[in-house]
């Protein structure tokens, strides 16, 4: 009884992954007409469509089902083992039969995905072993949102829809506290290094054609004559004032704002590595290539301070056609990966504030400081500056954070289980499409 139950799952499972890699094949297009998706974007859709069945109903800290967790690994891994056999070719040398020495070409694992292909792996285990932490009978505990007032607990407003959060009337003990610190601790590392992976994906790609042919052919069209007029200003010095006196509130402001200097940004750099005689209108001398090449910093750096004080904001209009536009099936694993990463990563990140938040409720109380939700990631603003890989995962970038690290090394339980992760800290940043002229669970597209 028990092989024919075995030999059932295994033909369901088998009939599951050729569904799968029928629709990537043929592009979506399950007419097999040949209208169907690049097969890089195919692949993207697949990971984001995975994560979201697997991932959508994580509202509580729990950890997951054997069965979603076996669903999860086993798929995650069909998808992403594409990138096992994408190579680069290097040239090495070789000593001949006569001992003369001879340079020839062979295959090697393609850098990006060599560097990035292993942490992403490790952070998908650290993430679903925290998540297995809290397992067992905790000191907080989940009621209905639908209860009654005597039972419910406390719910962060802007979360109406989850359950709330019920701590004991004395408040968390203090191992329960510490236990909470050290799990988001860890989380923020995972946070960290996948946003990074993302970041360094999205660079890599190459900007549609499309998209520049939307642009405005000057930065002042595309963020106003009032906005140009402060960032071409000779005695700009101030960026984070800057964002403030612009008072962006909502999403869609802050985004819309993003898109817009992201732009003049891509509007710059082209006319700086101006190369295209046809196009004049591109490379007009009215502003000199010194000043250009400031305006550019200014606005790329107002560009990474946005996404430093607001990660959680939906891709913007490049990034966005930069996915859909894609043909790098490399980029894509990378990109999509670690953006369903990040996500999960933020959920759990959120799940731990909640309780932390109930728990601060009670304390107040009683008078006593309260750091750990006033100190969470995203309330605060990093340096303005050009960000690379291993800023962003630079353990031990100050005093305050080396106990972060200590504690992430200690959940794991060995130094060596950090190796991998702890490369990215280490190594410049690099493109691989060096060559290209111009180089959340967030959906790919906004509704």
């Amino acid at each position: 009884m028990q092989m024919k139950n075995e030999s059932a799952a295994e033909s369901s499972d088998m009939e599951l992954m050729k569904e799968r890699f029928s629709k990537l094949l043929l592009g979506e297009d399950m007419s097999g007409g040949g209208k169907g998706v690049s097969s890089a974007l195919a692949l993207s859709n697949a990971i984001t469509n995975l994560a979201a069945s697997v991932f959508g109903e994580q509202t509580k800290l729990e950890p997951m089902s054997a069965t979603t967790k076996e669903r999860w690994t086993k798929e995650i891994e069909c998808l992403v083992s594409i990138t096992d056999y994408i190579v680069e070719f290097v040239t090495t040398q070789q000593k001949s039969k006569d001992g003369s020495i001879i340079e020839v070409m062979v295959t090697q694992p393609r850098r990006d995905l060599l560097l990035s292909m292993p942490a992403l792996r490790k952070l998908d285990v650290m993430l679903l072993d925290i998540l297995d932490k809290f397992e067992g009978e905790q000191e907080f505990k989940y009621v209905s949102k639908d209860a009654n007032e005597s039972q419910r607990g406390v719910q962060r407003s802007d979360k109406w829809w989850l359950p709330t959060v019920k701590v004991p009337p004395g408040g968390l003990s203090e191992g329960s506290r510490k236990f909470l610190q050290k799990q988001k601790n860890a989380v923020d590392q995972v946070l960290k290094a996948s946003r990074a992976i993302n970041a360094q994906a999205l660079t890599d790609m190459h900007i549609p054609d499309s998209y520049i042919e939307s642009l405005p052919k000057n930065g002042k069209e595309c963020i106003g004559e009032s906005l140009y007029r402060i960032i071409t200003d000779e005695h700009f010095d101030d960026p984070l004032q800057f964002i403030s006196n612009l008072g962006l509130q909502s999403e869609h402001e802050i985004l819309d704002f993003k898109d817009k200097i992201e732009a003049c940004v891509v509007i710059w750099r082209r006319k700086m590595n101006y190369k295209d005689a046809k196009s004049s209108s591109w490379g007009g001398p009215s502003v000199s290539l010194e000043k250009r090449e400031i305006f550019e910093e200014r606005a790329h750096t107002v560009l990474l301070i946005i996404k430093q004080k607001f990660p959680s904001i939906p891709q913007s209009s490049l990034e966005i056609s930069k996915i859909q536009c894609n043909k790098d099936v490399g980029l894509s694993v990378l990109e999509s990966y670690s953006r369903v990463l990040e996500s999960l990563a933020n959920t759990v990140m959120s799940r731990i504030k909640d309780v932390l938040y109930a728990n601060y409720l009670i304390e107040k109380t009683k008078s006593r400081p309260w750091d750990d939700y006033a100190s969470s990631p995203g309330l605060s603003t990093g340096p303005a500056e050009r960000a690379t890989l291993s800023d962003f995962i630079n353990w031990d970038s100050d005093p305050s954070e080396k106990e972060t690290g200590a504690d992430t090394e200690a959940y794991c339980g060995k130094a060596e289980e950090m190796k991998i992760i702890r490369q990215l800290a280490n190594i410049k940043k690099f493109s691989y499409t060096d060559t290209i002229e111009m180089a959340g669970l967030r959906s790919p597209a906004r509704g």
